[in-house]
């Protein structure tokens, strides 16, 4: 059996036309909040037909199968990236960075919103499939490079500076992307310190580890350093959940679509050195069931830990899991010294 052949026999069938109504969920205090129920529509007969059928046709004219050690999962319903798009307020103008492009389906999506896009593409078919597939649009273009190891910043700050001269109110990016999922964090480590550059940062995870990131409740096994990252660089929002039936191949997990609003250097919270601070915060963590006034011993005396968890307005006995951004802001300023 051919290439792709195989292929046309692996590809699922489009899930069902109905409209699938599911709860979104918001947290910025930590706790789980239940937001009004959000509607997935999905697209019409034809939209998901042509989106289906180009995916198909796109991976067949490279001869290609999605590539588990690259994370490949396209998607197939052209209305979750229409969706992906409103998130980010994409709009007439905008610069996009779009990471892990495959066939261009979001791509396509962004272009037609009027968004100049710079796609990041490790898969070396893929970037010649886009680079035919966009050969004639303007303000796209795809680099092969490997998104973690790549130097983002000399990338954009070329094509804001041609904005400079344009009449436009925004003065900042955004990154719109379907990420590999087995890439999510590395991804979210490199951009939300970007403030700089990007206004907002909307990713399509793995359900888990989108709950993760935005629900970072005291007091729980799942409450790890990532969390006072997140939230010290940017402000999440989950927005809503994408079924792995939309995906080809299909995951053994389900997605979901986050939102980070990215701060700028004056909004972040008011510590000597990001550097000490994030490693004191992972040291913490290093003991997560010890206390405070043991795991951070190598940065001063238990005593002098203990006296500024006072100061600080937390018990002496605190754990790493129960204190929450502002509390380790607190206490990294009264007992690291840069």
């Amino acid at each position: 059996m051919t290439t792709a052949t195989h292929l046309c026999h692996s590809l699922p069938p489009i899930a069902s036309l109905l409209t699938a109504t599911v709860p979104a969920c918001n947290s910025s205090a930590g706790a789980r909040t239940q937001m009004p129920f959000l509607r997935i529509a999905c697209a019409s007969r034809r939209s998901q037909d042509d989106d289906y059928h180009a995916t198909l046709k796109a991976l067949n004219s490279k001869g290609r199968f999605p590539r588990k050690s690259l994370g490949q999962h396209y998607m197939l319903n052209s209305e979750i990236n229409e969706q992906l798009t409103r998130a980010a307020n994409v709009e007439e103008g905008d610069v996009v960075l779009e990471i892990g492009p495959g066939t261009g389906s979001l791509t396509n999506v962004l272009i037609s919103s009027g968004a100049t896009v710079l796609a990041i593409e490790k898969d070396p078919h893929m970037v010649d499939l886009l680079r035919e597939r966009f050969e004639s649009t303007d303000g796209f273009k795809v680099l092969q490079e490997d998104f973690v190891k790549c130097h983002i910043r000399s990338h954009m700050f070329p094509m804001l500076e041609n904005r400079k001269g344009l009449n436009t109110s925004s003065t900042r990016a955004k990154v719109v992307s379907n990420i590999p999922f087995n890439i999510s964090t590395d991804v979210v480590k490199q951009l939300l310190p970007m403030g700089d550059i990007f206004s907002e940062v909307v990713l399509l995870l793995q359900e888990e580890t989108a709950v993760r990131l935005v629900e970072s409740s005291l007091r729980t096994s799942e409450y790890r350093p990532i969390n006072i990252f997140v939230n010290f660089y940017s402000e999440p929002e989950y927005k809503f959940r994408v079924p792995r039936t939309n995906f080809f191949p299909q995951p053994n997990v389900d997605a979901a679509v986050v939102t980070f609003k990215l701060k700028q250097a004056p909004d972040y919270p008011s510590v000597a050195s990001t550097k000490s601070f994030f490693s004191m915060v992972n040291s913490a963590f290093n003991g997560k069931r010890k206390m405070l006034r043991r795991s951070l011993q190598h940065i001063c005396p238990s005593n002098e830990i203990e006296r500024a968890l006072g100061d600080a307005g937390l018990p002496t006995t605190s754990r790493p899991e129960e204190l929450t951004l502002d509390d380790f802001v607190k206490l990294h300023n009264l007992i690291v010294r840069v």
